[in-house]
């Protein structure tokens, strides 16, 4: 009896250890296989397979699905966005010689003998064909750039080099207006693409101008271990609080400056650029005082 009572506790000690390993099998196949479904995906190759009812299975199942699903909405999203850039292509090449054109007759119009409410049109008319030509040169520029079309070449060289163009190339804006584009000189290096940074900055350094009534603009240059940081400071009319992440934003313009030139993708470009070459953007601003806006780029190792 008791030898009995002691064979059948030992079967099924091995069944129930025979059934573990063989669960814990199972387990592990479908473990295996649900990751290769992921790296598949990942991939842009997932194949579906065939699955038994179990409740494992089906979860299996369940997960194919859901990435065969969300293959193809990247699928999808990509030929999309493909589209669009195409058609912003198109549109920068069609527009190209009319835009062109606007403005040539627009400057022979502006050297006639006008009204003077001629005279104010005309100056209209040619101020709006700029402000387009620039929003269509950015759009396509953010287009190549999403893409790949143009790509970033980030690769150690010197801040200052970097700074001195910006100066010079915005000085001319700057005294236009009354003021004083101060710029640091500074033995920094960092990782960056200088004919990109150069956009990005410049980009930064026109809003500033555009919209400082008095006082200056600076730029000046910090180190840190991971980061150099160029930093642009302007005492105009600031950005309020609430609105200050959102001027990262594409087409974004805040209400207080609404009136003013712009179309709202400076800084937004600015910020892709930055990312793209591992850095990242930083705003400080008050309301009546100024902004700060720190751009941080990968420091020389």
């Amino acid at each position: 009896m008791n030898r009995g009572i002691l064979f059948l506790a030992m079967g099924c000690i091995l069944f129930s250890i025979c059934y573990v390993l063989l669960e814990r099998r199972r387990i592990r196949k479908m473990t295996q296989r649900i990751e290769e479904m992921i790296r598949a995906a990942m991939k842009g190759s997932l194949h579906e397979s065939s699955f038994d009812e179990t409740q494992l299975s089906r979860l299996e199942s369940t997960l194919a699905h859901y990435l065969a699903a969300n293959e193809m909405s990247v699928k999808n999203l990509a030929a999309e966005k493909e589209k669009v850039n195409t058609l912003i292509s198109d549109i920068s090449h069609q527009t190209k010689t009319p835009i062109s054109n606007l403005l040539l007759y627009s400057e022979l119009l502006r050297e006639e003998t006008l009204s003077e409410s001629a005279m104010e049109s005309t100056a209209k008319i040619h101020d709006q064909a700029k402000k387009l030509r620039f929003l269509i040169d950015s759009l396509v520029k953010l287009s190549r750039l999403e893409t790949g079309i143009i790509a970033v070449n980030p690769f150690a060289q010197s801040v200052s080099d970097l700074l001195l163009a910006i100066g010079e190339q915005y000085k001319p804006q700057a005294e236009a207006k009354g003021l004083e584009l101060m710029v640091q000189v500074t033995e920094a290096r960092a990782v960056f693409d200088k004919k990109w940074t150069l956009e990005a900055v410049g980009n930064i350094v026109d809003n500033a101008i555009k919209y400082t009534e008095k006082g200056t603009v600076t730029i000046s240059v910090c180190s840190y271990e991971l980061f150099t940081c160029i930093q642009i400071k302007d005492t105009g009319k600031g950005i309020r609080e609430s609105e200050q992440a959102a001027v990262f934003g594409r087409f974004y313009r805040s209400r207080d400056v609404k009136d003013e030139k712009g179309v709202g993708i400076g800084l937004f470009l600015a910020r892709q650029i930055i990312q793209s070459q591992g850095g990242y953007m930083k705003l400080s601003s008050t309301v009546g005082k100024g902004s700060e806006f720190s751009i941080y780029l990968p420091a020389v190792p």
